[in-house]
């Protein structure tokens, strides 16, 4: 086949456009044209009032080695690439100790999905609950303000992506074709076919929840065991000399090697492999492997705000005369702003008609996320907007004051996060209900009485007052020069009755839990294969769930091997 990019029509395009352009691009006529596949359509709305729709095509004609020939020079015709998912092995008839995979957030589900498949029978923790009950855990919380500290936002079966906008597009290298994969098994499981061709492919919470359910019978039925409520409380190890080990000698850290695991409940786990998935938010269990001697360095992450706009504001601005265009559906946007005091602040994890969700999943601490369904239907767009926070800060009082962390380790970004959630539960009046404040006062430094057009969307409450309060001061400058200049770009971004709501931390994993290029084992520690977003390999649903099969092939090779 062929694949033809940068087709351009218009937003009202006829039925028969596509074919019509594809005609005209090749020199055909109607009867060498066999069929055609919509591969993605995307669109550029940079004039917002001459909206474009971009096709990328996939066509069969009676010459394609032809027309590959005549166009060989045309970056926008080429040969259409295999993107079928091969495995890279099948399991040996015996496995002495099964594999084990920690964690079933994206990308845990898709080493536990993979393995399984190449016929391997992992063994699947989840520190959560199944993704029903930790539903009801979640929404419980929302309403009644009642904390489970294991069943929440963060933890349980589907990981912190099922309370989300549920996006499904990545900025990963990925000449693999392994998003390709990650999307089939979506659809497979009862995902929207249009992630499939639609260049910003989401689904939302509600369905994430059924098709979750409908991988896990999967891996079940191709020989996994899932387990719920299963928390990892230490890793054993042996230890190597430099010349028994795999792994390189890093100064001041042991080689060593996975031989088990012990649970929560005591029960001892034998194996050789585990594929360590465990979210972002997984302190306890960072604090484990560094206290273990697992080799881990701490990374930048970001921290901010909520802020909340009507979402036919959003519209509008982006899409002018075409807002409520069915293609087009509720506009998104990405913003990034480099401030005179040397920080950058931007947009992450854009909502589109969504709310503000509460994300907490330690007690006597207050974080925020966004949630969308896959309607987009919701009053409200909200996004965080940011400030980037490097490990210099993490116990600089002279920036940080009293959010700064008191020891200077490789965990104190987690302290530093714990130090701004522990403060906005304070502010917030110590119930879970989140500090807010309305963009004009905030710029004009005055405190929040009550809403105005926008009425912030968090549950379950909120109380109004001055967020200087919840960040450093470094972080409120930055974001209070950022939201003029992103209202130049977004009419109306910084309105005076858009509200801001604390505090967002959990952007990203305060650690990297580094591991080699080639194998995937951690640096220093055969056996454990870090991966996804706590891990610091990823960020958001699909890049997760690709690391998930990088790290599967990984470890189906390793045990191969062996």
């Amino acid at each position: 086949m062929i694949r033809l990019t940068n087709i351009k029509l218009a937003l009202d395009h006829q039925d028969n456009a596509i074919e019509q352009a594809i005609l005209c691009k090749l020199s055909l006529d109607e009867s060498q044209l066999l069929n055609f596949t919509v591969f993605k359509r995307g669109y550029d709305a940079r004039q917002k009032n001459n909206i474009v729709l971009i096709y990328t095509l996939d066509i069969n004609t009676t010459c394609n080695d032809e027309l590959l020939a005549t166009f060989k020079n045309d970056n926008q015709v080429k040969a259409t690439p295999d993107m079928a998912y091969k495995f890279v092995s099948q399991a040996p008839t015996h496995i002495e100790n099964r594999p084990v995979v920690i964690g079933m957030g994206p990308c845990g589900l898709f080493i536990g999905l993979l393995l399984a498949q190449m016929g391997f029978n992992p063994i699947i923790l989840e520190r959560g609950q199944e993704v029903r009950q930790r539903t009801k855990d979640t929404f419980g919380f929302w309403r009644k303000k009642i904390l489970n500290t294991e069943s929440n936002v963060q933890f349980g079966e589907g990981g912190a992506g099922t309370f989300s906008d549920g996006k499904l597009y990545s900025q990963v290298n990925d000449r693999k074709h392994y998003s390709r994969k990650v999307l089939d098994e979506f659809v497979a499981a009862g995902a929207p076919e249009e992630i499939l061709y639609v260049s910003k492919p989401h689904i939302g919470t509600f369905k994430l929840v059924t098709m979750v359910e409908k991988m896990r019978a999967n891996i079940i039925e191709l020989g996994g065991e899932i387990r719920f409520n299963q928390r990892v409380d230490s890793i054993e190890f042996d230890n190597l000399g430099n010349e028994e080990s795999i792994t390189e000698p890093i100064e001041g850290y042991e080689n060593k090697k996975v031989t088990g695991l012990r649970l929560s409940s005591g029960e001892y786990i034998k194996t050789n492999h585990i594929a360590l998935a465990i979210g972002h938010s997984a302190r306890d269990t960072f604090e484990m492997l560094f206290k273990q001697g697992v080799y881990i360095k701490a990374k930048p992450f970001s921290v901010g705000f909520r802020i909340e706009h009507e979402q036919s504001v959003i519209d509008e601005a982006r899409f002018g005369k075409n807002a409520g265009n069915e293609i087009l559906g509720a506009a998104d946007y990405k913003l990034v702003h480099h401030c005179s005091n040397g920080r950058s602040v931007y947009s992450f994890c854009m909502c589109p008609g969504g709310t503000v969700v509460a994300a907490a999943s330690e007690e006597g601490r207050l974080v925020t996320n966004g949630m969308s369904q896959y309607s987009r239907h919701e009053r409200n767009a909200n996004s965080a907007i940011v400030v980037g926070i490097e490990p210099s800060d993490f116990t600089d009082k002279a920036s940080c004051g009293e959010f700064a962390g008191d020891r200077d380790y490789v965990l104190a970004g987690m302290d530093f996060q714990r130090k701004l959630e522990e403060k906005a539960f304070k502010v917030g009046g110590e119930n879970y209900d989140a500090p807010v404040q309305l963009v004009g006062d905030f710029i004009a430094d005055r405190k929040s009485g009550e809403h105005g057009s926008v009425a912030p969307s968090y549950k379950p409450g909120v109380t109004y007052c001055d967020l200087r309060e919840t960040l450093p001061d470094f972080a409120i400058a930055a974001i209070k020069e950022a939201l003029p200049v992103f209202n130049k770009k977004i009419n109306g971004f910084s309105m005076p009755e858009a509200t801001l709501t604390a505090v967002e931390t959990r952007t990203s994993s305060p650690i990297q839990i580094t591991r080699h290029r080639d194998n995937f084992h951690s640096l220093n520690t055969e056996g454990l294969y870090p991966a996804g977003e706590g891990a610091g390999y990823a960020g958001g649903i699909l890049s997760a769930a690709i690391d998930g099969i990088k790290v599967a092939e990984a470890m189906a090779l390793a045990i191969t091997t062996e």
